[in-house]
């Protein structure tokens, strides 16, 4: 849920810091005073658009930042690792946002740097804002199959994932049988070309890593007299009359004799140098054993050399290496190879092919019958939700339909377009009033309706999208009486599921709150700014009987105030 949220220099907003709690929030205020940019700067949060309008007057920037508190088990963290943002699961999210008077845009979660898709992102996993004429994920057609295979996902998802094996080994298959047909034709002309090419490097017998100790070879034998000499030297060096190793002797002879004076500082030394002139004895006849190997062959730099143009030459056609040789090598071996025998793969890859579309269509086939049992039944529920909000007559069909494509596959004697998803697509359509046609959501013309079908449908679906933040700006407009308890009354009893904020004007609503918020307007200094108060019960009822009784505010609406909460508690607490 979201704990806090801090915004400093947004529209009218000069600072403002507020704590939220679970359950059912409302935020009221007279016309103008600023409810709208809570909301703003909420939706700023979650990846909304920025511009230099939102910056408070002669500030050089705004900031928001929001803390929300999440179970372990929730889906963001996942998107956060999937951005490379490092979360602990264990803590709160943090999320802040600056917008510049320049209309430059920053922001951070947990400190790190995202950019706006990515905060879109993880926004959309956090906070759902409805207004009355924003376009929700709900009002997309294009996912209203997620929709539907969320909800029926109990049933669907085993059904949806073998379906979707099943399509991902038959696209292979045929990814495959196209490969073939078109590589094989290539080959072919190719053939003869491939076949001296693979002779070619056959024939020179290339073992991995040979032109580098080639070349290595090359530069000792091509040093080889140097080398020769300067070992020897070294050799005589350590060896000779009165040369390293015998001063080293003497030395040690010498110390030999004194140690027994004073082994405590005498005795390290001497075993110091003892083992120097084993490691220089050892060292000399290593030097002396290799001065016998060094080989001194002009016909073997020749032979080196020979075979290096021929790598060189190798190189130019085949690859910069011997292993990018050895693999172009492999690579026109499997196309001789493919183009050979490739009327016999075909055929296997064609009765596969066959075998697997068979499988594809018939889980289809299953997967649209599930479908269409969750269809109906998730009709069924939102037309029930919509009964408690007054739209008893409204019918809601959720449309399942199928592409026509004449190059899909055949199903049913009608070639169809498939996907990963199947070969449905689904819309949620409605009709508001009896003897009106079915119409998309999107096409509904009543503010009002709108609201009350997006919360009906928000009241089923809270419980499967995870969502724990759920805003709906001022959906009640254009509802009164009946219409607006029950608008109440859903929102109270979907805050069961997530948190739920509601701008309202209207009482019926705001007395059903848990937690109560009035946003008012000050001027001090010539300025005016933004002011967010968490209302007690006596402030609530002094709201509530604005909000009945305008700008006169009596004992009577008092009572009145006092008794819409008290009525609202009840209602509440014998779950409404």
């Amino acid at each position: 849920m979201l704990i806090e949220i801090s915004i400093k220099n947004l529209a009218v907003i000069e600072s403002v810091r507020v704590t939220f709690h679970r359950g059912f929030h409302v935020l009221t205020g007279e016309t103008g005073a600023g409810k709208s940019i809570i909301i703003d700067a909420l939706s700023l949060i979650v990846g909304g658009r920025g511009s230099s309008d939102l910056v408070r007057y002669g500030c050089d920037k705004a900031e928001i930042e929001a803390m929300f508190e999440l179970s372990g088990e929730h889906p963001v963290w996942e998107t956060l690792q999937a951005q490379g943002i490092e979360a602990d699961a264990s803590e709160h999210l943090i999320i802040r946002r600056e917008v510049t008077s320049q209309g430059k845009s920053t922001s951070r979660v947990n400190g790190q740097l995202v950019n706006l898709t990515m905060l879109r992102l993880i926004g959309e996993e956090l906070v759902n804002i409805h207004g009355q004429h924003e376009h929700q994920s709900l009002l997309k057609a294009e996912q209203h199959l997620q929709w539907l295979d969320l909800y029926g996902e109990e049933s669907i998802a085993a059904a949806k994932h073998k379906y979707q094996t099943a399509y991902i080994q038959y696209s292979g298959t045929l990814k495959e049988l196209h490969h073939l047909q078109e590589t094989s034709k290539q080959a072919l002309q190719m053939m003869d070309l491939y076949r001296f090419q693979m002779e070619e490097i056959a024939a020179a017998e290339l073992k991995a890593g040979e032109d580098e100790w080639l070349a290595e070879e090359k530069r000792k034998l091509a040093n080889a007299e140097k080398m020769a000499q300067s070992v020897t030297d070294s050799y005589d060096l350590l060896n000779g009359a009165n040369r390293g190793l015998d001063s080293v002797r003497k030395a040690i002879s010498k110390l030999e004799e004194i140690t027994s004076y004073d082994p405590k500082a005498l005795q390290p030394l001497l075993e110091q140098i003892q083992s120097a002139y084993f490691q220089l004895e050892d060292a000399s006849y290593q030097l002396r054993d290799y001065s016998d190997e060094v080989e001194f062959n002009p016909a073997r730099i020749d032979e080196i050399e020979q075979r290096l143009d021929l790598l060189a030459s190798f190189r130019r056609k085949y690859g910069d290496n011997v292993e990018e040789i050895l693999a172009y090598h492999t690579k026109i071996s499997e196309e001789i190879e493919l183009v050979e025998n490739k009327d016999e793969r075909i055929q296997q890859l064609e009765a596969v092919a066959e075998r697997q579309l068979k499988e594809v269509i018939a889980l289809a086939e299953a997967l649209s019958t599930l479908r269409k049992q969750a269809a109906d039944e998730l009709a069924a529920k939102i037309e029930a939700e919509l009964k408690d909000l007054q739209m008893g007559k409204t019918v809601l069909r959720v449309q399942l339909q199928r592409i026509p494509d004449p190059k899909g596959w055949e199903v049913g004697g009608q070639r169809l377009r498939f996907t990963r998803e199947g070969l449905d697509t689904a819309e949620f359509m409605i009709s508001p009033n009896p003897g009106e046609p079915l119409k998309s959501l999107s096409k509904i013309a009543s503010g009002g309706e709108m609201s009350r079908i997006m919360l009906a449908m928000k009241s089923i679906f809270a419980k499967v999208d995870r969502i724990p933040v759920l805003v709906f700006d001022e959906v009640d407009t254009g509802v009164s009486g009946r219409a607006a308890q029950a608008i109440a009354e859903k929102m109270s009893a979907l805050s069961a599921s997530c948190q739920v904020f509601s701008i309202t004007h209207l009482p019926q609503v705001a007395c059903m709150a848990d937690q109560h918020y009035e946003i008012r307007k000050e001027v001090d200094g010539g300025r005016t700014s933004t002011q967010v108060e968490h209302l007690d019960h006596t402030g609530r009822v002094e709201e509530l009987a604005r909000m009945l009784g305008g700008v006169e505010v009596t004992d009577t609406t008092l009572h009145h105030a006092d008794e819409m909460i008290s009525m609202a508690n009840l209602k509440k607490t014998s779950g409404l």
